[in-house]
């Protein structure tokens, strides 16, 4: 009888803790991103303390969902090569090499990182170049369909300020010139490898470094391989794991405005998703686009309608949930993938 009644008393307990716990961890987020842009933080505690719980859970789910496709995209791109790869491993090494990336060398370090650990699993040289490079494009596609369908909606509702305009205009010109740069290079192999080789040239001697330039030749032999395999038929699966990727991403956001009891329409969702993810990216001086994601995302989300404290807490909580949770998570993968030599 005594046990039973210690059961019963401590799964509240484990609840309350967790209901107190999570308020101060989105609360000192915002206190270090966010704080100076908002004068009532006493109404997001309001908010936090109106949690609706279950929607709670269905935005992690959702979240960790998204990873899984992240996964899928990884899995699918090793199949082309001809070599396997488990869903469960390739999320693993999406976290890893996030998390890597946060702290050695951005996308360059988290590609690396990526090719180093297929190659450990043996996957081979075909494959592990695909997942090392292909992941990233592929997001990002996705990325600026949706910020493009969110630029569409603010002028359809006349919120698009010149400023934002501008700004997201130029993001998107970037990225399409990026890829513009691609496709011809892709036509133009060898003009491109020649530039590529003429831009790492001059970097070099800007950073007093030495050049290697076979190390680029093979790289770019490796993504041409690679952008061959995916040419010729195989992108389907990439594409569709990227796009679950993103999907459920942004389902994670959805959960948590039910979870705060403010319904937002499929538009203002797009919106408010999308440009601010694509502007993080941009902004390669800043790891993991902190800080930028938080006040554009909850600019966007303000003057759509939803009510500051909520956007706020909306905003905050998917940071946790989807970038600040899974980067600790990756920190021990990165040492279970180093001593791992095969699948």
């Amino acid at each position: 009888m005594d046990d039973q009644n210690l059961t019963n008393n401590t799964r509240p307990f484990g609840t309350h803790v967790f209901r107190y716990l999570f308020p101060v961890i989105v609360l000192g987020l915002a206190v270090h991103l966010i704080l100076p842009q908002f004068a009532s933080l006493q109404h997001s505690y309001q908010v936090l303390k109106s949690l609706i719980w279950w929607a709670l859970g269905l935005a992690f789910i959702a979240q960790v969902t998204s990873y899984l496709g992240s996964g899928y995209l990884l899995k699918t791109l090793v199949r082309l090569s001809g070599s396997s790869l488990s869903i469960l491993a390739g999320t693993m090494i999406t976290l890893a090499g996030a998390s890597l990336g946060m702290v050695a060398g951005g996308v360059v370090g988290s590609s690396a990182a990526l090719y180093h650990w297929m190659q450990k699993r043996n996957v081979n040289l075909e494959g592990a170049t695909l997942a090392g490079t292909i992941p990233a494009i592929l997001i990002d596609l996705v990325l600026a369909a949706v910020s493009l369908v969110g630029l569409i909606h603010l002028l359809i509702v006349h919120q698009l300020t010149r400023l934002q305009g501008i700004s997201y205009g130029v993001v998107l010109f970037v990225l399409a010139s990026l890829i513009g740069l691609l496709l011809w290079g892709l036509r133009k192999r060898e003009d491109l490898t020649h530039l590529v080789n003429r831009l790492g040239l001059r970097w070099s001697k800007f950073r007093h470094k030495i050049y290697r330039e076979q190390l680029t030749r093979n790289f770019l032999t490796g993504l041409f391989d690679a952008a061959d395999l995916l040419v010729s038929g195989g992108w389907r699966g990439p594409m569709l794991g990227a796009a679950l990727s993103i999907s459920f991403d942004m389902l994670t956001i959805y959960f948590l405005f039910i979870a705060v009891g403010h319904r937002v329409s499929l538009g203002v969702l797009l919106t408010g998703y999308g440009l601010p993810l694509l502007l993080g990216k941009m902004a390669f001086m800043v790891p993991g686009g902190i800080g930028v994601i938080e006040s554009t995302m909850t600019a966007l989300y303000t003057s759509l309608g939803v009510s500051n404290a909520q956007a706020v807490v909306v905003v905050l909580a998917y940071r946790v949930i989807s970038f600040w949770l899974p980067l600790l998570l990756g920190f021990p993968m990165i040492l279970v993938l180093q001593g791992k030599n095969s699948d």
